[in-house]
């Protein structure tokens, strides 16, 4: 070591020995830099960085040699060989490449690093002493192996220290830390190889002229150590500049995502953008090398091979509410940088809108969106779990099926928020009149379920429940001021007596409710056995009667209006029959009060309409046809318009057509009813109230609303001279249209006594058997049609009872 330092203090010049360790120390900075972005590359990529690291290395070393070497003063002429000089330079550049290849050929192996380091110094020391050949001076050198020996451990314990403190870390003050190792060690084996040497002072020897001088060495070195060392230099600005501008660039579009995104690698969080820190609650810097999957971030299911996408929760920093999250993953592995190698992305998405939305889908899917109850669907899951607890715990279990009774007409007499009103306002009073576990549902329409569950016994406390509800729904309410009449029919089941399946309990529950519709309304009925057949016929007829509308198996007959003066037929009742395929002729009794209940009478009539116009209008004389209209048609706001619009298809003249009410029809609603009457009034159609005597207020009825023509009930017609009372209100009947200058039909006329007495009381006209049968419209030719010689269809030989129906 004292004759290193002898050798260093009194055989150099300071000043070239400083300048050769800043060149020295300049090289080996910028070195580690390019070595730092050689091992977080891979492939080409990798290659070329190795290359430039290697010359700027090499370079370095080189450079540093040559310098400390034109500061040596041995006191005699020296110079240097232009093949050597250049030699040790390539030399030094192979050694270098080699040994930085060698320290990478296992990532995070120290054994790489180990032998990489060896290469280094050894090529240091390569360098070193081959560039000794090129220096030549009179005399003889000499050399101590000791020192030899000693300078080349320094070199490989300096390469080495330096690769092993680098590792792969791009971290500045590790590069510096490498590089001042590495400048240590190539100092300590260049003075400590200049120990070794000894000069022999040789007259004889002449240095040659043409050996490259100090002068021209100085300069050599000098530009090729610049040249090298700021080419890396600005490689690594270049670099650096690309990277933060893509970076920079990366980061605004990260930013601009409604998704959070964010680096992960190996598990910890590299970077993320602000949508992320939102949604975690943090900064940057607080989430940086924090773990995500495991910590944060927790998948539901477990990662199937082929899945990009997955959910999962994350948990905000703090004590925030974990938040459900899509997550879409890529990796980023490109293969040329081993800085890549673990890194992922993910863009994470933050669903609770979205299962906020799926949350209020599912809810309209299971609930019924007016009245909030459970609609079919979940009627028939929650039932299901009703059955299966009550036949574990050993409960009762009774379904009841409701009906609002009326509410299509109090739907169409009002308006439809009227009657979604009505629906709100039953499923609160259900509501109000149950206790959990029992519920109601909504099936549809006017249509209420309840499942009682209850460990009372049976029927009494599904007695006592329906008492109960009809009690709270016959409370009227009220919509805009207007009082609207509620009420409801029910039907019970009970569990497992009427039934075990959910399937069966509704079934047989809405069985009872059809009986107890049947009995009146307004009341409860409990499933009975004998019930079934009598229920499932009139189902049966009522979807038949539907579909025979559709086929129009449905007929018109057409029963006549004569004159009680002379005869003459004047018009036609159109009175509807149904032909069906299998029973044969349906009465009207039997499909009437069907048509009524499931809101086929609107269909029906308007149909029965159609035809009869159509008919008439194809007869040759003009006689009126009379049309029997439901109450609902007459409280239809739409009515005035249909009419007018099926006289313009048919061509009917309004004058013809005559349209019968009955007083129970225009009671239902009565302005909306009188309003109705004077627009059909207004297009030229006639009315006649139809059944007089048998309504609420006849006399009040004819005050309020000019009427065409009253039609006395058959129910008197056919008591005359049986029943003097009968024969009185005839007589007054007919007084009293011609006080009022109103024509009176009347119905019925079976006999020649009743006809003679008739038209003795100066009645307008006459309907019944005794006139003429109801038939269809191909055998009315001798009535309808101008050809002279037909005789019209003979009217009944003997009085026979007829049941009419209004259409």
């Amino acid at each position: 070591m004292f004759k290193v330092l002898t050798c260093l203090v009194t055989e150099h010049d300071i000043r070239l020995v400083l300048l050769a360790g800043l060149v020295c120390l300049s090289a080996c900075l910028t070195a580690m830099r390019l070595y730092s972005r050689m091992s977080g590359a891979r492939g080409l990529v990798r290659g070329a960085w190795l290359l430039l690291t290697a010359l700027v290395a090499g370079s370095g070393v080189w450079a540093t040699h040559f310098l400390a070497m034109l500061a040596y003063k041995p006191g005699l002429e020296t110079g240097f060989s232009s093949t050597w000089t250049i030699g040790s330079l390539m030399l030094a550049v192979a050694f270098m490449a080699a040994g930085f290849y060698a320290s990478l050929l296992v990532d995070e192996e120290r054994s790489s690093k180990f032998a990489g380091g060896i290469l280094v110094g050894l090529g240091v020391a390569a360098m070193h002493y081959s560039g000794m050949t090129a220096f030549i001076t009179q005399g003889h050198l000499t050399w101590e192996p000791v020192y030899i020996a000693a300078s080349a451990v320094l070199g490989i314990a300096g390469a080495t220290a330096a690769l092993m403190i680098i590792g792969k870390s791009r971290r500045i003050w590790r590069q510096m830390a490498a590089g001042g190792a590495l400048t240590l060690g190539v100092c300590a084996l260049h003075f400590t190889g200049m120990a070794a040497i000894t000069i022999v002072p040789d007259s004889s020897i002449a240095v040659p002229t043409s050996i490259m001088g100090v002068g021209m060495m100085t300069f050599a070195v000098a530009s090729i150590t610049a040249l090298i060392i700021l080419g890396g230099l600005g490689a690594l600005l270049i670099e650096s500049g690309a990277n933060r501008s893509a970076l920079e660039r990366i980061r605004t579009l990260a930013n601009a995502a409604y998704e959070g995104i964010v680096v992960v690698q190996n598990g910890r969080i590299n970077d993320a953008n602000s949508a992320f820190c939102e949604l975690a609650g943090a900064s940057l810097e607080d989430l940086l090398d924090q773990p995500l999957v495991g910590g944060m971030l927790t998948f539901d299911d477990p990662l199937q091979s082929d899945e990009l996408r997955r959910e999962a929760h994350l948990q905000p920093v703090g004590e925030g509410k974990s938040i459900p999250v899509e997550v879409f993953s890529r990796q980023m592995d490109d293969g040329a940088r081993a800085e890549t190698s673990g890194l992922e992305v993910l863009a994470i998405r933050d669903l609770r809108e979205r299962r906020g939305a799926e949350e209020k889908i599912r809810y309209l899917a299971e609930h019924d969106g007016l009245t909030g109850l459970p609609n079919r669907n979940a009627l028939q899951v929650k039932l299901r779990a009703a059955l299966e607890r009550v036949e574990a715990s050993g409960e009762s279990l009774a379904v009841v099926c409701i009906d609002l009774d009326h509410f299509k007409e109090a739907n169409d007499l009002h308006g439809h928020l009227a009657g979604d009103q009505v629906l709100i306002e039953t499923a609160r009073r259900l509501t109000a009149n149950l206790q959990a576990p029992s519920f109601a549902a909504r099936l549809g329409g006017d249509e209420f379920v309840v499942v009682q569950i209850t460990d009372q016994d049976q029927p009494a406390a599904a007695a006592e429940l329906a008492g109960g509800l009809l009690e709270a729904l016959k409370v009227s309410t009220s919509w805009e001021g207007q009082e609207q009449a509620m009420g409801a029919s029910l039907g019970v089941s009970l569990y497992p007596d009427d039934g075990r399946t959910a399937a069966a309990l509704l079934a047989n529950a809405d069985m009872a409710l059809y009986r107890a519709k049947e009995s009146g309304r307004g009341a409860y009925r409990f499933f009975k056995r004998e019930m079934d057949e009598t229920i499932r016929e009139r189902r049966n007829l009522a979807r038949e009667l539907r579909q025979a509308i559709t086929d129009e198996e449905l007929i018109v007959h057409y029963q006549p209006l004569a004159r009680a003066s002379d005869g003459e037929v004047c018009g036609f009742e159109a009175l509807v029959r149904w032909k069906h395929p299998v029973r044969g002729m349906v009465p009207p009794l039997d499909f009437i009060p069907i048509a009524e209940e499931c809101g086929l009478i609107g269909p029906l009539g308007e149909w029965v309409l159609r035809r009869a116009c159509a008919d008439a209008a194809s007869w040759d004389k003009p006689l009126r046809i009379a049309v029997n209209l439901s109450p609902l048609q007459l409280n239809n706001p739409a009515l005035p318009t249909l009419v007018h619009e099926i006289l313009i298809t048919s061509g009917l003249s309004p004058a013809r057509l005559e349209l019968e009410i009955t007083e129970s029809a225009l009671f239902k609603d009565y302005q909306r009813a009188l309003d109705n009457l004077r627009r059909l009034k207004a297009l030229g159609v006639r009315i006649a109230m139809d059944d007089f005597g048998t309504g609420f207020s006849s006399l009040s009825t004819l005050q309020s609303f000019p009427f065409d023509k009253i039609k006395v009930d058959k129910s008197f017609v056919e008591n005359i001279h049986r029943d003097e009372r009968a024969t009185v209100i005839v007589r007054a009947v007919l007084g009293l249209g011609r006080s009022l200058n109103i024509p009176v039909v009347a119905e019925g006329v079976e006999t020649e006594e009743q006809r003679e007495f008739l038209r003795g009381e100066d009645c307008a006209e006459l309907q019944g058997y005794a006139i003429g049968r109801p038939a269809p419209a191909e055998t009315l030719g001798a009535w309808t049609n101008e050809t002279p010689g037909l005789s019209p269809p003979p009217a009944a030989d003997k009085p026979v009872l007829r049941r009419k129906r209004a259409a």
